[in-house]
């Protein structure tokens, strides 16, 4: 649906359940993703919230697939609660197979969705939050132009200890309705 040069960005179908199982099975991916503590996740669990999701008008979500790879599944990514009178919407992102960590594939899969958000469903913001030991991620946003806007101190507990809840957004510029699709 959504192409980039190293990504694409596809409905999320049944057979994606597996990998999303495993995804969402991963403690260091679960961690780094923040949200509730790691719990073990049964695949029929994980079906089920996709496929409630896919009814939710307020969830749209994304298969990540490696264009190099023949279209092998390495994450998934969304936005969630969309906000239509201040037009603003949250995004998510996880890319679950770790040889794509630190490649760009997950800033394309970002820039895509950001896109999306802009052109198709005339967003003005998008935003999220991260855990600020997560500095690959906040790299990640920064360089596809999320920018700080707060930090909640000390506000998640996520192995072991304490951390901060980075606030971020980017705002819709001119430019980015020039951006593909």
């Amino acid at each position: 649906m959504l192409t980039g040069e190293l990504v694409t960005l596809r409905p999320i179908e049944p057979d994606d359940y597996l990998a999303l199982a495993d995804f969402a099975n991963d403690v260091e991916l679960e961690l780094l993703g923040g949200g509730d503590p790691p719990t073990p996740t049964p695949q029929a669990s994980v079906a089920a919230m996709y496929e409630q999701q896919r009814e939710n008008p307020d969830s749209i979500n994304f298969a990540i697939t490696a264009n190099e790879a023949a279209g092998k599944l390495i994450g998934q990514c969304g936005l969630w609660r969309h906000d239509q009178l201040g037009r603003t919407v949250e995004l998510g992102i996880t890319i679950g197979v770790r040889e794509y960590w630190g490649r760009g594939y997950g800033r394309e899969a970002v820039a895509l969705l950001v896109g999306y958000a802009f052109r198709l469903r005339n967003m003005r913001k998008v935003h999220l939050s991260v855990h600020a030991n997560n500095t690959r991620a906040i790299r990640s946003y920064t360089a596809a132009g999320f920018v700080e806007e707060g930090r909640l101190r000390e506000h998640v507990w996520s192995d072991g200890a304490y951390v901060d809840l980075v606030l971020m957004g980017r705002l819709r510029r001119p430019e980015d309705d020039l951006l593909p699709a």
